[in-house]
């Protein structure tokens, strides 16, 4: 199975720049590279950060810019959207009972489990007890699950980013939780941090990928301020072949010079 894993395109009011970048042209162009190259996809899961500042004409825009996709999309929240905002927009969205944009599905014998982490009126993450009550459910019912996240879900040694990571009382209980059902979970993906990373959590495999938009450059000394720029953004493509999980970075918008080598001995002379 082929899925693209998106994130943090941060839509704002059409025109409108956002941090000197034009969000709308960077999906357009992500948009437009998975149609031609990628249309196979079994979905395209964007973790949130939909919108810069929640507005319903951004949410709008997304909502048309979707149509010209060939493959079914999952959206989720993040800490810049706004939950009602996003549901007058998307009134048929599925919804958990308390109202979370907590969701789930089987997608060719997998189950995909996306997990809202959104806090009202803050940038760092949440993920309480109905939640996680929800979580270990859907995990009870799955026999291989695939888990998305907006906010990284343990702190990653930047202690300023990690300022904005799931809250620490809510990592450790959701951290019980993976644990019990970790023979059951293939992967952890998220975005929030707007850079790639990989790693693990308690021995299950996470991947987090980098935004549409401006990037993090990580800074793993203590600092009270975030650097990021305007480099090339790019989006995941993730390959789910029996027991193994394959993930390439594709770099969408790079239009300089491409070399094409052959792969016999000379072609590398």
């Amino acid at each position: 199975m082929k899925f693209i894993h998106l994130s943090d395109i941060h839509l704002g009011a059409p025109g409108a720049l956002i941090e000197g970048l034009d969000p709308y042209d960077r999906l357009a162009r992500a948009f437009g590279h998975m149609a031609e190259h990628h249309a196979d996809a079994a979905r395209l899961v964007i973790t949130g950060d939909l919108t810069h500042h929640g507005d319903p004409v951004a949410y709008g825009a997304l909502q048309s810019a979707l149509r010209v996709l060939p493959m079914p999309v999952r959206l989720m929240l993040g800490n810049h959207d706004d939950r009602q905002a996003f549901f007058n927009a998307f009134p048929d969205h599925s919804k958990d009972e308390n109202g979370y944009v907590n969701h789930a599905e089987e997608v060719q014998g997998v189950r995909f489990i996306y997990c809202d982490t959104v806090r009202d009126k803050s940038h760092a993450g949440a993920f309480c007890e109905p939640r996680r009550a929800w979580l270990a459910s859907q995990l009870a019912l799955a026999e291989t699950a695939y888990l998305f996240f907006h906010h990284n879900i343990l702190d990653l040694g930047d202690p300023c980013t990690d300022e904005l990571s799931l809250d620490k009382a809510d990592q450790a209980e959701l951290r019980a939780v993976l644990k019990a059902y970790r023979h059951k979970i293939g992967h952890i993906f998220f975005g929030h941090v707007h850079e790639p990373l990989c790693g693990t959590l308690a021995g299950i495999p996470f991947s987090g990928v980098a935004s549409t938009m401006h990037q993090t450059i990580p800074v793993l000394a203590p600092s009270n301020k975030s650097p990021s720029g305007p480099l090339e953004p790019s989006y995941r493509v993730v390959l789910l072949r029996g027991e193994d999980v394959v993930i390439h970075q594709i770099p969408f918008a790079w239009d300089g010079e491409v070399t094409w080598h052959g792969n016999d001995w000379g072609d590398w002379q």
